[in-house]
């Protein structure tokens, strides 16, 4: 088994006895002179392992060192020195260095460090990936009929070597669909490599994807693998394919027909076993038709096609993600697991998600994050979802026409069905008066009679921590939780809007 090392060394001639031995050995490698070339040739390109001269001129090996965890925290590192002592083995080995080795220590024992010090990595690499196979699986859930739908699919697909097109809207998971097809296929123990295409530049991504020889561009210091040679025996994930150029998409189709690439700067062929699962929010077929992208790639890709449903047409998922969001977020910044409040969900649920899946995500770690009580409250809901926002009309009386456009006053179609489901949402059914004269919130008391968007959302106000009181039979300290707000705010709100408790 070997890697790739880098040796950091201001002699020469230890820089060619460390780089010969390696390389008769099988091993990729580079040198470098100091820590600033070296640091150079870290941000090009990767290396399993890093052999640093302990004492340099100018800049010493444990200020590189220091630079290098910084910059690489997971890079293995073993110092070598002429000069070994007990104090400087220490510093190093509690500044992350693997191993401490004398210049003068023979082939046999520099190679075994190798060895030792690629296995340590290759491990490390398995346990973090087995790491974030967890996390990820835990993202991937969902009861409706979309889901189930597409579930189905990745069963029947994962386990073969099909070639998969996920299509859909930013922010519908489509990554996620993509690692679950690699989690339950058989190459579920190798790596799996994401490329965002679109956010590549044009004159990088042919080395981003393929990978170069030193000398290939301007800039280029040092050999480096791309991406299809990095997911070998994996996944290979092309995200936003469509975003791709011409160019590029026939050195794709190549390596996806011939299953070899070529190195940007080389001629010779370099086998890969990569299985390709793509991604795209654009509609393919119109870019081929628009001469945007490759027919026969499309083909290629488009063996087995699975669509991400959007957030809106399956809001009965959302409780679900919600909660299982709320717990990863809660876990991650050592908070305690936080609910939501009776009506709250019932809010998201009917909220449009322009930005789907992903938005959700953000809203619930910020009311993870942002409120202050144990409960999250309507109070603890973006002011677009609170206000209403791009709402779904309620199903039940989607064909519920009042006026030529379906909907109040001149109000777009779904806007009143939409009012209707939050006040039925926030103050119980409409149809049981509220005492005191004032009937339980409609759609018309919110919309056909507010003077402004600011007495809307007062009245709103008011119909919320009305039915919230009464909910918890008025003892302020759970409303207030529920609401979350603060006890003494809540006390004076009800005060400012006049509250009383009602008599039985």
């Amino acid at each position: 088994m070997s890697g790739s090392v880098l040796i950091i060394d201001d002699e020469p001639n230890i820089r060619k006895m460390m780089e010969m031995i390696h390389r008769n050995a099988g091993w990729e490698t580079a040198s470098a002179p100091g820590g600033d070339e070296a640091l150079a040739l870290l941000a090009e390109k990767g290396f399993d392992i890093v052999y640093l001269d302990l004492a340099m001129p100018g800049r010493g090996g444990i200020d590189v060192l220091k630079d290098i965890k910084t910059r690489r925290p997971d890079q293995i590192v073993v110092i070598l020195t002429g000069t070994a002592t007990v104090e400087k083995a220490v510093e190093a080995t509690r500044l992350g260095a693997f191993d401490f080795l004398e210049k003068d220590c023979g082939k046999e024992k520099i190679l075994l460090t190798s060895q030792n010090a690629l296995e340590f990595h290759k491990l490390y690499e398995e346990n973090r990936r087995l790491r974030d196979r967890v996390s990820k699986r835990q993202e991937f859930i969902g009861r409706s009929g979309d889901f189930a739908d597409i579930l189905g699919k990745i069963n029947r697909v994962a386990p073969t070597g099909a070639r998969v097109l996920v299509m859909g809207e930013s922010g519908t998971g489509k990554e996620l669909i993509a690692r679950e097809i690699h989690e339950r296929s058989k190459r579920a123990g190798k790596p799996f490599v994401k490329v965002n295409c679109a956010a590549i530049p044009e004159e990088l991504i042919e080395a981003e994807l393929f990978g170069s020889v030193k000398g290939a561009y301007t800039g280029s210091v040092a050999s480096r693998r791309g991406k299809f040679q990095a997911a070998d025996g994996g996944t290979l994930f092309l995200d936003e394919i469509g975003d791709m150029s011409l160019r590029t998409q026939t050195k794709v189709l190549r390596a996806l027909q011939e299953g070899e690439i070529e190195m940007v700067g080389s001629d010779a062929p370099v086998k890969v076993d990569v299985r390709v699962i793509a991604a795209t929010n654009r509609n393919l077929q119109a870019e081929v038709a628009a001469g945007r992208f490759r027919e026969d790639l499309f083909f290629r890709l488009n063996v087995v096609p699975i669509v991400a449903a959007p957030l809106r047409s399956h809001p009965d998922d959302i409780p679900l993600l919600a909660a299982a969001f709320m717990k990863t977020y809660c876990a991650e910044n050592d908070l305690p697991l936080k609910k939501f409040a009776e009506g709250v969900l019932e809010l998201m649920r009917g909220y449009e998600w322009p930005g789907n899946v992903r938005e959700l995500k953000n809203q619930v770690e910020r009311m993870a994050i942002m409120s202050r009580g144990s409960t999250i409250g309507v109070m603890d809901l973006g002011a677009e979802i609170r206000s209403g926002g791009p709402r779904l009309a309620s199903p039940a009386r989607a064909g519920d026409r009042r006026g030529e456009n379906g909907g109040t006053a001149g109000l777009p179609a779904g806007t009143e069905e939409g009012a209707g489901r939050m006040a039925a949402a926030l103050a119980g059914d409409p149809d049981i008066p509220s005492g005191g004269g004032m009937a339980r919130p409609d759609a018309g008391y919110f919309i056909e009679e507010a003077l402004s968007l600011q007495e809307a959302k007062k009245r709103l106000e008011r119909a919320v921590i009305e039915r919230v009181l009464d909910r918890n039979d008025w003892n302020v300290t759970r409303a207030a939780e529920e609401l979350g707000l603060e006890r003494t705010n809540l006390h004076k709100k009800i005060k400012s809007y006049g509250l009383a408790r009602r008599m039985p």
